[in-house]
């Protein structure tokens, strides 16, 4: 009898405008250009088709995404995302357009256009999505931590207490997995042999949800997927903006911070050694706790002890998003159709949760919060 998934705690975003219209135009994830042509006759008509000019982005791993614009300075560009194949196993895409309108409504997303049946139309984010040589750079990663704190800081619904979505989805993921890569189905594939059983895996999740939970990380609104070309930084005007909302919901402030900690390694050339000093760290999360205590007006100098406390609580949830990116690249192994080795980067995701494992218990060991 399979494990039953724990419920989660949906986004609420009630009065927030009109309906959004949905087109009922499907785009042919292999094929794109005709289907994208008659969602902007429809978006924008008074484009001629003859002048619209396309750019197909490359470095998403779950959509294909592409712009289309009449000028070259995309001053009026629409972005279209078309969902990958089985996304809605990894992501709640009815969800993702409640975040959509949520956070445009404070100002930290562009506006949604419209939905369509496999995907989304948005407005350009203009900017340089940055890599990993750019977000450790003092005067960028202030800007994020500065972004991170707002988007923390968005009210919560209806004074509601959420509950974290992390183990729902670490739950579901590795229900799926359990399904798809069967020891006693010959139709089925095998788990690579570089990654755990399963019975580690659910052993693994146990423990992480029974140790992380007690550390009392506060659950807030979080991106959950803070990889670097997730940020846009506009040099021109100094800011910073987070794109794509697949994985945005309430979760635990930790992990949103210990997961782009890890995204410093990279993605397509993953280097751990580039996980930032506790130096760089503690720095960071300076900006941020000045910046959240502004924005949740909760007043007050940033203290030492409240670094120390996040400090350790960012590096034990760090541990969690090895363990859920390792999980999403054995799924992604085997759907996706997108050109990237899945498989290795589970392996390497699962391999790197368990090297650091050790380390953050003494970590929580030595703060007291074993």
């Amino acid at each position: 009898m399979e494990e039953e998934i724990p419920d989660h705690t949906e986004l609420c975003v009630a009065g927030l405008g009109p309906g959004l219209q949905c087109l009922c135009i499907s785009v042919d994830e292999n094929n794109v250009f005709p289907g994208v042509l008659q969602l902007i006759q429809e978006l924008k008509p008074d484009w001629s088709p003859q002048k619209i000019q396309t750019k197909l982005f490359t470095e998403g791993l779950t959509n294909k995404l592409l712009a289309c614009y009449l000028e070259e300075e995309m001053d009026d560009a629409v972005l279209i995302r078309v969902y990958g194949n089985k996304t809605e196993v990894l992501v709640d895409h009815e969800n993702e357009v409640k975040s959509f309108l949520l956070l445009n409504a404070h100002g930290c997303a562009p506006k949604l256009h419209c939905t369509f049946t496999n995907g989304l139309c948005y407005e350009f984010t203009r900017g340089t999505a940055l890599g990993p040589e750019h977000v450790r750079e003092q005067h960028i990663f202030r800007l994020i931590a500065q972004e991170v704190a707002k988007f923390h800081s968005i009210p919560i619904a209806n004074g509601q207490c959420p509950k974290a979505d992390l183990w729902y989805r670490l739950h579901k993921y590795l229900a799926f997995i359990r399904r798809e890569f069967s020891v006693g189905n010959q139709d089925s594939p095998r788990l690579p042999p570089e990654v755990p059983p399963m019975h580690v895996l659910e052993e693994e999740l146990a423990w992480m949800k029974k140790y992380l939970s007690a550390l009392d990380s506060p659950i807030l609104l979080c991106h959950n997927d803070l990889l670097c070309k997730n940020v846009i930084y506009n040099e021109e005007e100094g800011y910073v903006r987070f794109i794509d909302y697949e994985y945005v919901g309430y979760n635990y402030q930790a992990f949103d911070i210990g997961n782009h900690f890890n995204e410093f390694a990279g993605v397509s050339d993953v280097d751990f050694s580039l996980f930032p000093s506790k130096e760089l760290q503690m720095q960071w999360l300076g900006h941020y706790l000045k910046m959240y205590k502004q924005l949740s007006q909760a007043g007050g100098e940033v203290t030492s002890s409240e670094l120390a406390i996040l400090y350790v609580q960012v590096n034990a949830f760090a541990l969690a998003g090895h363990f859920f990116w390792g999980l999403w690249g054995l799924i992604q192994s085997r759907f996706s159709k997108i050109q990237f080795n899945f498989s290795r980067y589970a392996a390497i995701r699962l391999k790197q949760y368990f090297h650091v494992k050790p380390m953050v218990m003494e970590l929580c060991s030595q703060s007291g919060k074993s």
